[in-house]
């Protein structure tokens, strides 16, 4: 049997794995948590030219850490790395964490990234209080294996081109492998092809995940264009799309890095252009090292992360295709209807 969605279409159909969302619709932003049950290794690429992260040099394949504990994706720029320390805080206080020394609490390792949101008109007067410690609790609290996407958790506030942004998320399950992807879509480009409702990840969705629209012949003949804001509207740092890719298979945290760095992909195929000088584009990846890595291992990581890129490009598609106008933001749905 081919490669098929998982039961719930969702990364957590990569056993193991839980999310949580929050959100403060005052502030127009939020945050989503990952919670594996047990450690978990991680790895982070990071691509785009200006991100906002923590705790990702832990990450690197050279550092002796080999399990994390939780990842955090928030809106409210460098404030939204605040919400870390709430889930770390958290996971400390319910005995997660690692043991170091004679120290009397454990340590949790919680690396996280964060977009920008701070433009989309909500109520950002938090003087000395911003809201993303208390987010990230709550989130942590609000772990499950469903979850909203859409208007949800880091992808609240998103915006996607000219269209409202929004938390997505999908998988694929294969042969006993499963793979699943989660983003937060705040992209500087665009997720559909140029005056038309079809996705660029069109030729990648499984059913009618995010609508169904196919191409015709004028989006065929349409002259390459990328329908970028308008030029005052581009503001360095002031976008992103943060990702994270899953599976059950047992990597190591270089091949974990290979893993994210092909998921990567994902975001090209589904957003254009990607990577560009005002995003922060970062992918984490995340291994349960429930299913052992098939032989040979290069091939075998090859294959997930190619299905790791396409399922990315559908979570990319499905955050925007789900997520609903907020004040001045169009949605997908509002600015093209529902498909016929």
């Amino acid at each position: 049997m081919g490669p098929v969605p998982g039961p719930r279409n969702l990364i957590t159909d990569v056993s193991g794995l839980r999310v949580g969302n929050a959100e403060d619709l005052a502030r127009r932003s939020g945050v989503t948590v990952l919670l594996p049950d047990q450690p978990a290794v991680m790895a982070v690429d990071q691509r785009g030219g200006a991100p906002g992260t923590r705790e990702t040099d832990s990450l690197d394949p050279v550092n002796f850490l080999s399990d994390f504990h939780a990842l955090v994706l928030s809106g409210g720029s460098v404030f939204g790395l605040g919400a870390a320390d709430g889930v770390t805080a958290a996971l400390s206080a319910a005995g997660i964490g690692i043991e170091i020394g004679s120290a009397p609490m454990r340590v949790p390792v919680v690396p996280s990234a964060i977009l920008f949101d701070l433009g989309n008109g909500g109520d950002k007067a938090w003087g000395l209080e911003p809201p993303y410690r208390r987010l990230g609790v709550d989130a942590l609290r609000a772990v499950g294996l469903d979850f909203a996407l859409g208007n949800a958790g880091a992808g609240y506030g998103a915006v996607c081109g000219r269209l409202k942004g929004g938390l997505g998320s999908a998988s694929v399950v294969v042969d006993g492998i499963e793979v699943g992807a989660l983003v937060a879509v705040n992209a500087v480009g665009s997720a559909l092809m140029p005056g038309s409702p079809v996705f660029w990840a069109h030729p990648f969705e499984w059913g009618d995940e995010f609508g169904g629209r196919k191409p015709g012949r004028a989006e065929a003949v349409r002259p390459p264009d990328y329908d970028l804001p308008a030029d005052g509207k581009v503001v360095m740092g002031g976008h992103t799309t943060i990702a994270i890719v899953a599976t059950n298979v047992s990597l190591d945290k270089a091949q974990a890095k290979r893993f994210a760095m092909q998921a990567q992909d994902g975001l090209a195929r589904a957003l254009r252009p990607a990577h560009t000088p005002f995003d922060g584009d970062t992918v984490f990846a995340v291994s349960t090292g429930r299913r052992p890595l098939d032989a040979p291992p290069a091939l075998a990581i090859a294959r997930l992360g190619h299905l790791a890129a396409d399922c990315l490009a559908r979570a990319v598609a499905r955050g925007v295709y789900e997520a609903a106008s907020l004040g001045e933001l169009r949605s997908y749905r509002d600015s093209w209807g529902p498909s016929e």
